[in-house]
């Protein structure tokens, strides 16, 4: 009987101890980088834009790149999703991690709704800060108004994943 009740207490404080560690590692509105606010990225159409500018609401940055598969095939996913935030206030960017040509070449065969800019391979560095440490593609950070990193995400997601993490926001 002893054994039995020491072994459902180490088994709790275990558990505890596990899901504490997983908390932990989750986002929980600490700030952006300071430098993605300064960023200011060329668009593939022409033009940029400047990452201040997009202060104040939500947004969800999408690292992808013309030559990863998964990315690829999570776009359309993301352009209905993208739709819906605009409708709430929010933004979506897409940051290619890509040269100038094969994007545009791209998007020209398959365009979304959603902001895309360039950041080459300069974009990697972003996606570190933002907590990315492995560089893997598609990466995905949601920020909320104030400019707090909330959720982040390396692989495909969904529209509906992606509809939960708004809903967090409040």
């Amino acid at each position: 009987m002893r054994r039995r009740l020491w072994l459902t207490t180490a088994a709790v404080a275990a558990a505890g101890g596990a899901g504490l560690a997983w908390w932990r590692t989750q986002p929980r509105g600490q700030p952006a980088p300071r430098e993605l606010w300064t960023l200011q990225l060329e668009r593939p159409q022409g033009g940029s834009l400047a990452l201040s500018t997009l202060r104040g609401q939500p947004l969800l940055l999408n690292f992808w790149a013309t030559w990863c598969p998964p990315c690829i095939k999570e776009m359309p996913e993301l352009d209905r999703f993208s739709r819906d935030f605009v409708q709430r206030g929010g933004r979506v960017v897409g940051v290619a991690i890509d040269g100038a040509a094969p994007v545009r070449e791209f998007l020209q065969h398959r365009p979304v709704s959603y902001d895309i800019v360039l950041a080459g391979l300069a974009g990697s560095e972003v996606m570190r800060q933002l907590g990315n440490q492995a560089g893997v593609l598609p990466f995905s950070a949601l920020l909320d108004a104030e400019g707090n990193l909330r959720k982040q995400h390396s692989g495909e997601t969904t529209r509906e994943e992606l509809s939960r993490w708004v809903a967090d926001l409040g």
